[in-house]
């Protein structure tokens, strides 16, 4: 096949994290044509996504934050493969959606994430919530926006709510549940080792819990009430299974499908025990 044509979306208002994360996709995408474009004034990540995508040119789109770095020396090789059976892709989401957010609904989570630990400054953690299938888990509702891949046509039709979310709040959500609801295929990639750079949001002092967070998560509520019933009521503990980690390497070499099948039968079977 021929060469995919990426292109990197990043809204950032943050100079050095922006040079660091465009570092990363030029070393990840060397070798295949692409190009980076930086949204720098954005007035809300759906309007600078939206402004990102009308200039993008490639064949595939890359929807990044400014602060998550990949490991995968085959990043490229893998997602140019996938993009040509997949519509959408992510590294963490849910295949059913009941709560304003794609990390409420328990059993129903798939992926993985790796922060900075709350607990341990110097130590990253990994969360896994499972991988059902490997290397990519399918049948997803709505995504973790810490990176979203689309194929460009796909992100042209569906787009972002820039009028509903004009915040910072459920565009992920948005733009991968509308994604779901049009019938595209969506999965989430359960082998490419990455850190996104800042602290688990699942915590009691959450940004989730906050005013704001509420005030779009009415505003998502409404809009597909008639698809789906979603409610603030409905948040469940997710059941993922976590471990610390020193450094880069330490992660690479963890995240393995034997690891995370090991993970994924330990949460099912922690998730039949504490079901009455």
């Amino acid at each position: 096949m021929n060469a995919p044509f990426f292109s990197v979306v990043v809204c950032s208002i943050d100079q050095w994290k922006f040079t660091q994360v465009s570092k990363n996709f030029e070393h990840l995408l060397a070798g295949f044509p692409h190009e980076i474009i930086g949204i720098h004034d954005a007035r809300s990540l759906c309007e600078g996504y939206n402004r990102g995508l009308r200039r993008a040119r490639g064949d595939i789109v890359i929807f990044s934050h400014d602060d998550v770095i990949f490991l995968d020396e085959r990043f490229a090789e893998k997602i140019g493969e996938r993009m040509q059976s997949w519509d959408l892709l992510g590294f963490a989401g849910a295949s059913r959606l009941v709560y304003p957010a794609w990390f409420g609904a328990s059993e129903h989570l798939h992926g993985a994430v790796c922060h900075w630990s709350r607990l341990y400054a110097d130590r990253l953690q990994l969360m896994i919530y499972g991988a059902k299938d490997w290397p990519v888990t399918g049948g997803i509702e709505v995504m973790d926006g810490l990176c979203m891949i689309a194929r460009r046509e796909v992100a042209a039709a569906v787009g972002f709510d820039d009028d509903t979310f004009d915040g910072w709040h459920l565009y992920d959500c948005d733009f991968s549940f509308a994604a779901h609801l049009a019938g595209y295929k969506i999965g989430v990639c359960c082998d490419i080792p990455y850190i996104h750079a800042s602290a688990s949001v699942q915590s009691t002092d959450s940004s989730f819990t906050a005013a704001d967070y509420q005030k779009y998560a009415k505003r998502f509520i409404r809009k597909y009430e008639q698809q789906r019933q979603i409610s603030l009521d409905n948040l469940r503990s997710a059941p993922g299974t976590s471990c610390f980690v020193n450094d880069h390497m330490s992660l690479v070499k963890l995240w393995t499908e034997d690891v995370f099948r090991r993970a994924t039968v330990a949460i099912d079977r922690r998730h039949v025990k504490e079901t009455p």
